[in-house]
């Protein structure tokens, strides 16, 4: 009887060290007298007395690294220091810890490698300018290099390109000239397109007095508008273009007929009649 209460309790000690507990975002794996069996989990397994045991354990979560390439020079010959972000998971928990010892630096070493060459295939301004592609590009260098491990990287960001304070101030010179330049051609297409329609107007004109005389008329009329008080001079060429020579013509007449009667001329600024926007002179007493 004692003998069978020994081999129970044996037995459930043997049981329980046999157990094993995995979490959801967890693999173990399992060596068999020293050979790789598979992996388990999540969840509770068991594992062969004496014969197996789980000396990895791997998160298969995505995990972000931060990673540096300081003082690398571009193409052109700037010094840049790169900031960048990497996102990565394992996704075969065996190769993983099979194929490569520390699976964790292998994947930075990888990346700083390849930031740097990246760094050194482009120029400064493909750098500042062009970071999605150039994220696009570090991962799918890295994804090719770490897929042999069974790791798969999801993305890579440039998160800050740092630039000495001299080149600063000749990319913002730079800058600044360049947008002098686009200012002054931008000007000089609304110069040109002012210029070709002043020409279609003239050609209209030229054809067409009568919208020359329309266009004296409106130009006199915004100038009067102001309710200024100044001295207008105008051309005699666009007096009589106008007609306007004929007002005063009335005027004169009128002049003369007064002096043969004998009476008082009226003076030769009187004002325009009512069909001329004036007010209407006085009638006598």
């Amino acid at each position: 009887m004692q003998f069978i209460i020994v081999l129970i309790v044996l037995a459930i000690i043997v049981f329980f060290a046999s157990l094993r507990l995995c979490n959801e975002w967890q693999r173990k794996v399992v060596l068999r007298l020293g050979r790789f069996t598979g992996v388990r989990g999540p969840g509770v397994f068991l594992l062969l007395p004496f014969l197996e045991r789980t000396p990895f354990t791997l998160d298969m979560r995505v995990t972000l690294s931060r990673f540096v390439a300081e003082q690398t020079l571009t193409k052109d010959g700037a010094s840049v220091t790169v900031d960048a972000l990497l996102y990565w998971r394992i996704v075969d928990a065996g190769r993983a810890s099979i194929q490569v010892s520390n699976y964790a630096d292998a994947v930075l070493g990888a990346a700083q490698g390849a930031l740097r060459d990246i760094i050194g295939r482009n120029d400064l301004a493909t750098l500042l300018s062009q970071r999605r592609e150039l994220d696009d590009q570090l991962t799918v260098i890295l994804d090719e290099q770490t897929e042999p491990w069974g790791i798969k990287v999801q993305s890579v960001q440039l998160r800050d390109i740092k630039v000495p304070d001299a080149l600063q101030d000749a990319l913002s010179r730079m800058a600044q000239a360049e947008r002098e330049r686009q200012a002054r051609i931008i000007l000089g297409q609304s110069e040109l397109s002012i210029a070709q329609l002043f020409k279609d107007a003239a050609a209209i004109y030229e054809t067409d007095p009568t919208a020359l005389h329309l266009r004296g008329m409106n130009m006199l009329y915004e100038t009067m508008r102001g309710g200024l008080s100044s001295v207008i001079v105008v051309p005699s060429s666009a007096v009589d273009t106008m007609n306007l020579g004929a007002l005063g013509g009335l005027v004169a007449g009128a002049q003369s007929a007064a002096a043969a009667a004998g009476q008082q001329p009226a003076p030769a600024s009187a004002p325009l009649p009512p069909s001329y926007g004036g007010p209407p002179p006085a009638g006598p007493g």
